[in-house]
């Protein structure tokens, strides 16, 4: 079976930023699954995975467009503490909170520290870094009617109910 609209397929990857340093990989043992075609994963890495079978490798170099777009310097903001949700034991700069906004709780990281408020950057960690993946298709499979409801997978290096 070919990764394609209405497939759950699971990839080992490895990710490196433009001057070849490794950021992260996923787990030897616990591969990532997603359902294709529902936007679960970038898009454009999304596009490269299309058609590919069990066993295929590819390396697949986006642009910080393709990623996470570009760094926005109007996404640094200064907010209350108070506004967080999610907040580390000791605030410092480069901690990774949760801050509630009109459309929910959003990701940022900490830039600076003060008193009763902090200055929170909410670009992606890797916004404006141009990204180079190293993938291994493990698996492909005929999507679940519950998943396909659902619009993501389910099970193991899926999203867990």
């Amino acid at each position: 079976m070919k990764v394609s609209f209405n497939a759950v397929a699971t990839f080992s990857y490895i990710l490196k930023d433009s001057q070849g340093v490794e950021l992260e990989r996923s787990s030897p043992d616990e591969p990532i699954a997603y359902l294709h075609g529902y936007q679960n994963i970038l898009f454009a890495l999304e596009q490269a995975l299309e058609g590919c079978e069990v066993g295929d490798q590819l390396d697949v170099d986006l642009t910080a467009e393709q990623a996470y777009g570009p760094r926005q310097e109007a996404s640094i903001q200064r907010v209350p503490i108070k506004h967080l949700v999610v907040k580390p034991k000791k605030m410092a700069v480069g901690a990774m909170v949760k801050v509630n906004t009109a459309d929910g709780a959003k990701d940022a990281t900490v830039v600076k520290v003060g008193k009763f408020n902090v200055d929170l950057d909410t670009n992606h960690p890797l916004a404006g870094q141009a990204l180079s993946f190293s993938i291994v298709i493990e698996s492909v499979r005929e999507a679940t009617a519950e998943e396909i409801d659902h619009g993501h997978a389910h099970g193991v290096g899926g999203h867990q109910h």
